[in-house]
């Protein structure tokens, strides 16, 4: 019952301040597994995306995190596990035989659809989009049934700039792309190339 209630405030809370918009041009929000994969510039980027989805698709969407920065007692613990259901990845791995991708497959193998970022970490820089990393391309590997939906964010990292205390008053805009697929024979490089121009290509002109 809280963790309802704090989703609900949440997602009503993200959208108010943001005035989030979900512009569907590539696809239609169908319950189908999927796995969006979305720039990353902000801490708040999968509350937003996820809190922009409708609640069917919402319900069985989660998001993938870090658990260096998520697993602390308290809110945060609280909000990753009962709220948002996320995937959490451990980035600081001991065994270099350890695969931090594999709580990913395992959400996917049970038909869970999953907010991803593939560069990795936040983009603080000028550039658009960081090098995408190859988690990304091995997901399309093992899972060539699931749909690959890029996912543009566009201006949450000005509506609530580093250190300020109050939102500015933006518009955020969400563009969920054409699904991708990775093709027959494709390489690695080839595949993370095409799903990175599929991100950039939805980005609006004065990104």
């Amino acid at each position: 019952m809280l963790a309802d209630l704090t989703a609900f405030s949440i997602t009503s809370a993200a959208r108010l301040i943001t005035g989030a918009r979900a512009l569907w041009l590539g696809c239609t929000p169908q319950p189908v597994q999927r796995l969006y994969f979305a720039n990353h510039s902000s801490h708040g980027d999968f509350v937003l995306l996820w809190a922009s989805l409708p609640n069917a698709l919402r319900k069985r969407t989660r998001p993938v995190a870090g658990a260096d920065y998520w697993c602390k007692p308290g809110l945060r613990e609280f909000l990753i596990r009962k709220v948002f259901n996320g995937v959490l990845i451990d980035r600081q791995r001991g065994e270099p035989t350890d695969s931090p991708l594999q709580p990913v497959l395992d959400a996917l193998a049970q038909g869970d659809s999953l907010i991803f970022f593939p560069e990795g970490t936040r983009n603080l820089s000028d550039a658009p989009l960081l090098p995408f990393k190859s988690g990304l391309f091995h997901l399309a590997a093992a899972n060539p049934q699931i749909e690959l939906v890029p996912v543009w964010i566009a201006n949450l990292n000005r509506v609530m700039p580093k250190g300020r205390a109050l939102p500015l008053p933006l518009l955020c805009t969400l563009s969920f792309g054409e699904p991708l697929t990775r093709l027959p024979g494709e390489s690695k490089p080839e595949f993370l190339e095409r799903a990175s121009l599929a991100l950039l290509n939805l980005a609006p002109k004065d990104a």
